[in-house]
This record gives C-alpha cells, structure tokens and sequence, in this order.
C-alpha cells in the first residue's frame, strides 16, 4: 500500500477512537501508538503496525492475544477491514517490547489526536516523535516479566480449552484464543533463549 494510504487509515483509526462511546465496550482503549515501518522513510508498506492500549489489567492482555470484545471493537472502528496488524496491550505495564520498538503515540483518551505525530509520520521524520528506546537490561526485564503472564494465560487457555473439549457448543473462540495465547508465549520464550 502507497505510504499516503497507510497514514490515511492510521489517521482515520485514531480519529475512530476518540468517538467511540466509552459505556459501549467491555474495555476502553485508551492509547494507540504506531510502530514498525511506518515510523521509518516514506515507502510502500504491506501493513500499519499498531498497538492499541487498554485499561484492563496486564493479565488480560497477554502478548499477542486479543481482550474479551476486541473483535467488536474492531469492526466498530474499522480497524478489521483496513489493512493493521495490532497488538493489544494494558495501561498497566509499557507499551513496548522486543517487538514494539521505539513506538509513536498518535491518540490518546487523556489528550486525544497528537497531530504532531500524525505529521511526523506522514512526512517520513517520525524518528522526532518516537520514544526514547530502552536499555538492554530494561528489556530484558520487560520480556521477563511478558514471558511470566503469557505462561500463566497458556495454562489458563490449555484449561479453557481442556473443559469445553466435549462440551456442546463451539470450540473454536477456545481453540482460538489457545492458539493466539500459544503463539505470544512462543515468541516470547524465543527471545529469552
């Protein structure tokens, strides 16, 4: 996709919420931050990479995995039809991580559109808007402490999974959401090893 597009629809997706009702979701996404190639010079880019913040706990949102009702509030914004790959994250610990590097606040419930960023991103200078990038001992820190909750959302998930094997009903939402969890706790083991 053209790199004008990739910003319209980042652009749109932060303007989307900032008017969502708040009563309306389980969770309320109070951040959204850009990463990855769009942070970088102007060029075609396959997806816009995003990390959307929420204010459920850190055990609700282990990496990698969608909150309770996140598939609603994706197709409510959009942000299902358009071409993003997101990662859900808690207010509770940082945004960033082995993979969230250096990331781009663009909207935020407290201050709404950062429209400085917005322009930095679109113009290809958003390294003047980026955060400040961890030490190594913080990140290895921070990949410490993810591995710690994906492990224990992997043997909730291995659970939830386990009880309603033979139950009636679908199975899918729990095999899913076993193979989102499995994923994120994969990929986290590998950067500790």
């Amino acid at each position: 996709m053209k790199w004008s597009r990739a910003v319209h629809h980042l652009t749109e997706l932060a303007e989307k919420c900032g008017e969502l009702p708040t009563s309306f979701f389980r969770f309320q996404v109070v951040e959204l931050w850009v990463f990855g190639d769009l942070l970088g010079v102007p060029k075609d880019v396959d997806v816009v990479e995003v990390a959307l913040v929420t204010d459920l706990p850190v055990d609700e949102v282990p990496w990698l995995t969608e909150p309770v009702g996140a598939e609603h509030w994706a197709n409510s914004t959009r942000l299902s039809r358009n071409p993003f790959e997101a990662c859900w994250r808690s207010q509770d610990a940082p945004v960033w991580n082995h993979r969230i590097e250096r990331p781009a606040l663009v909207w935020s419930a407290a201050d709404g559109i950062n429209e400085e960023a917005l322009v930095a991103v679109g113009d290809g200078t958003a390294e003047l808007v980026r955060t400040a990038a961890p030490t190594p001992y913080e990140l290895a820190k921070r990949v410490r402490d993810e591995l710690a909750v994906s492990l224990k959302a992997l043997r909730q998930a291995n659970q939830e999974y386990t009880d309603r094997r033979w139950s009636p009903g679908k199975l899918t939402p729990h095999s899913d959401a076993l193979w989102r969890t499995t994923t994120g706790y994969l990929d986290l083991l590998d950067v500790v090893n």
